[in-house]
């Protein structure tokens, strides 16, 4: 199964897409952020930039479940706007490409990583690195954010499909 993990933002939207091997280990296919940062355009504008950037993402990788970083309360309701509308084109792609969402708050994913909700950003980025068996520590945050709601995603399939089983 593959699937894309998304850190939405407009700033930058982290991505983050994996697959499992036969074996069972994870695997990084591609990962990166879309970045609209500098940009003189609008906010539309970037919106579509992301937009865009997800449809040739699907369409490259056809993922078969999209895991996206579910919105938590911003102290900023500025930034809890801008967040909430990156999220809005990536649920439209998804849904457009008929590919299931799954949604994970952040103590979720820090919760299936590490086995603690309040686990730091180098905790988290360390667990990622030793799950996909990657050299480095993923940068920036929003890409190991990304890859984090992916391997969460895989766990939390795994604990639905062994509660179906009679």
């Amino acid at each position: 199964m593959v699937v894309i993990g998304l850190d939405p933002g407009l700033a930058i939207t982290g991505y983050g897409i994996i697959c499992q091997e036969e074996s069972g280990q994870l695997s990084v296919i591609d990962c990166g952020a879309i970045t609209t940062t500098g940009s003189k355009s609008g906010e539309s504008e970037r919106l579509l930039l992301i937009y865009r950037r997800i449809v040739e993402l699907l369409a490259l990788h056809q993922p078969e479940a999209g895991a996206v970083e579910r919105l938590f309360f911003h102290k900023n309701s500025r930034s809890a706007m801008a967040v909430g509308q990156a999220r809005g084109v990536i649920l439209l792609a998804l849904a457009q490409q008929a590919i299931p969402v799954y949604e994970y708050a952040p103590v979720e994913v820090k919760q299936a990583l590490t086995g603690y909700g309040d686990s730091d950003k180098r905790q988290m980025q360390e667990m990622i690195r030793l799950r996909l068996g990657l050299d480095d520590l993923p940068r920036p945050d929003d890409v190991a954010d990304a890859l984090a709601v992916a391997i969460c995603h895989f766990q939390s399939y795994r604990i639905r499909g062994l509660a179906r089983r009679p």
